[in-house]
């Protein structure tokens, strides 16, 4: 028996009825011969690990774009603390854990460079709008390159997780696994904890500036709120699925309450407040100058993205080329093509390059 037959068979022995093993995935778009060591969900986690579109979240933006120090958080430690998270729901609930895991790897990889920002300047610039949790699918789908082909090929269980992880208290669908469920509120639990922490390192909030109500519910420190959240939602969820019917993975209603309100008042406070307007408003001006170059320079994008400008139009093209971009790779072009720079040669390297020859 080979040894992804007997994680397989693990997974079948050991998780919950209501989880997604590995065995019950309904197949990769184009067929692939089954890995010997590996299920296809691990097999899906390693292609995400190792994509470029992963590599460049360390040099997205969370919340505040370009903050000073080391110590904010960027789109890759948001994706890890969502992972992580995420883990401990699923194992608390006796889910399949590299399934989660492949889709927490991988919900934000469809990002825009700086932050929410980015992405509402990308809406307002497209005819078709834009999404970061359908750009994510599309950036997995299409976008990412492997063996020279289209797109990474993933389980459609992972691709759906990654589309539904977005919005919250929204009537909108859930995934179709309880996984991908796990994935959606995990990253709520994440994002507005550590929000707040990096909000408070900024100096833009203090603790007391939080409703009270919410504090009270979840704890005083990062810590204590992210274990009451994960913590209740294993409880809550646990006697839901003793239950059986209309499962979904979600806290007890006063804790829920209690993360509602506080995202609500992260929305109100820092997400629309001040300091994140005013750095929209210079995300808007790259951003916008950017797309308007290349869209009349399609020449300049590289060739996957010409590709895509032949098969889908420039518009699209133009989108995933600067959807991809991390901030400072955005900055970086804005300067090379819009600021002025001499050309007149450094007379001071002229000099010594004529001393180095003569020597």
């Amino acid at each position: 028996m080979l040894i992804r037959e007997e994680i397989e068979q693990r997974e079948k022995a050991l998780l919950s009825p209501l989880a997604c093993p590995a065995i019950k995935s309904a197949g990769r778009k184009v067929y692939e011969a089954p890995d010997p060591i590996r299920t296809c969900f691990m097999v899906d986690r390693d292609r995400i690990i190792h994509s470029k579109s992963f590599r460049r979240l360390k040099h997205k933006t969370q919340v505040f774009i370009a903050p000073p120090g080391d110590h904010y958080r960027t789109r890759l430690t948001h994706t890890l603390e969502v992972n992580q998270i995420a883990r401990t729901i699923g194992a608390g609930l006796n889910l399949n854990l590299d399934l989660i895991e492949a889709m927490g790897l991988a919900h934000d990889v469809g990002h825009t460079p700086f932050a929410h920002a980015g992405e509402q300047v990308l809406n307002e610039i497209l005819t078709t709008g834009f999404r970061h949790n359908e750009n994510s699918v599309r950036v997995l789908t299409r976008v990412e390159q492997r063996k020279n082909q289209k797109g990474l090929n993933l389980s459609p269980e992972v691709l759906d997780g990654v589309l539904h992880h977005s919005g919250y208290g929204e009537d909108g669908p859930l995934a179709a696994t309880l996984e991908g469920q796990v994935i959606r509120l995990s990253d709520k639990i994440a994002y507005v904890q550590h929000d707040i922490d990096d909000s408070i390192r900024a100096g833009l909030l203090v603790i007391e500036d939080i409703p009270h109500q919410y504090l009270e519910v979840l704890g005083d420190t990062h810590s204590q709120r992210i274990a009451t959240l994960v913590s209740d939602t294993i409880d809550n969820t646990r006697k839901l699925m003793e239950q059986g019917d209309n499962v979904q993975v979600r806290p007890g209603t006063k804790v829920e309450t209690a993360l509602k309100g506080l995202r609500k008042f992260m929305f109100d406070a820092i997400y629309t407040g001040s300091v994140c307007q005013a750095e929209r408003s210079r995300a808007a001006f790259v951003l916008e100058h950017l797309f308007n170059y290349y869209y009349r320079y399609p020449e300049k994008m590289s060739p996957v993205y010409r590709e895509i400008a032949d098969e889908e139009g420039l518009e699209r093209a133009v989108a995933d080329y600067i959807s991809g971009m991390s901030d400072a790779y955005c900055v970086s072009l804005f300067k090379d093509i819009y600021i002025p720079q001499s050309l007149v040669p450094d007379a001071r390297r002229t000099i010594a390059d004529e001393l180095r020859i003569d020597n």
